[in-house]
């Protein structure tokens, strides 16, 4: 599948019924990143804050709880697990407002590290009961470590756009993931990957929880998210600036394997939802549709695994040098 001149596949149909020589603007420079990929089956986190007294120094006045996001926010307020909380010290790029860790934790080693940051950033940490901070918490294990801080900022399609990059532009698009704990890992991968940004719908989608946070370990202080009312103009958008649309499907005729020289381009790879796949409107903008072949009985992998597998084999054909 290399393309010719133009920068389209040599006169090959996508999966999406368009002829893939057709003519397209040159695509900005963008950093290496993957994508990830196809539809898998997950549970769901669970929701709800309770309020409780902290301790710090004998003051039970307890830490304030985290605003919960409008519909228009990405989210990130409440950052819960000592990996999720540790990189949001460390990352310095957003205001944190309090750690609060479980008293049974103080002097305890295992977050010694997290109290010298905060007190290098002078953030107060507090103390409380553990049942009572759990009573607080949103993701399933937070593991006595709770954080207050600014939410997220959003990036605009516009700003991943125009970048300025030394290597073509890698991004990773979501089609209505509702799992948080499937968005955290697919996060996760994708900023292992040097993925450049993320962009997720605005609606009918999971944003920025708790237990998104949790599972991305860190990964939300350095991605670039991008939220946007729908997800199929985003893609065309991109497409008109020349990023090629590679969607992962169950269905598709090629596979992930096969995507060749399309790693070395500007590239948006479009993971499906869990259990649905891509939306007839998203596969419809695919340039390509490529599946991972599954050699065992089951007939999917998840999609956050899909997505480890689908953005590092771009990496690997990054590295190769086409």
């Amino acid at each position: 599948m290399a393309p010719r001149r133009d920068g389209r596949p040599g006169g090959r149909k996508s999966a999406a019924g368009r002829t893939s020589g057709s003519g397209r603007p040159g695509a900005k420079p963008g950093r290496s990143g993957p994508s990830r990929s196809g539809a898998g089956r997950s549970g769901s986190g669970r929701s709800g804050s309770g309020r409780g007294g902290a301790r710090s120094g004998g003051d039970r006045s307890g830490p304030r709880p985290a605003k919960r996001s409008g519909p228009r926010g990405l989210g990130g307020e409440q950052i819960e697990g000592r990996q999720a909380v540790r990189e949001l010290l460390l990352a310095q790029r957003r205001r944190v407002t309090e750690i609060v860790l479980a008293d049974d934790l103080e002097g305890d080693p295992a977050v010694a590290d997290i109290v010298e940051l905060a007190a290098a950033e002078r953030v107060a940490v507090s103390y409380l009961a553990r049942r009572r901070l759990e009573s607080m918490c949103r993701s399933e294990a937070p593991q006595g470590v709770m954080a207050i801080a600014a939410p997220l900022s959003e990036v605009t399609l516009s700003e991943v756009l125009e970048q300025r990059r030394s290597a073509p532009l890698f991004v990773v698009a979501v089609d209505g993931v509702t799992d948080p704990g499937n968005l955290g890992a697919i996060l996760r991968s994708c900023e292992g990957a040097g993925v450049d940004a993320v962009v997720i719908p605005r609606h009918r989608a999971v944003h920025v929880t708790p237990t998104v946070a949790k599972a991305a370990a860190g990964a939300i202080e350095y991605l670039p998210i991008a939220m946007v009312g729908g997800l199929p103009a985003a893609l065309e958008r991109l497409r008109e600036a020349g990023v090629w649309i590679v969607g992962f499907d169950d269905g598709a005729d090629r596979t992930v394997f096969e995507i060749g020289d399309l790693a070395n381009e500007a590239i948006c790879v479009v993971l499906g939802a869990e259990g649905a796949g891509l939306s007839r409107l998203v596969r419809e903008r695919c340039d390509v549709v490529v599946q991972i072949p599954m050699l065992g009985r089951l007939s999917s992998l998840n999609v956050s695994a899909a997505a480890a597998l689908a953005t590092y084999e771009v990496v690997r054909h990054r590295r190769a040098g086409g």
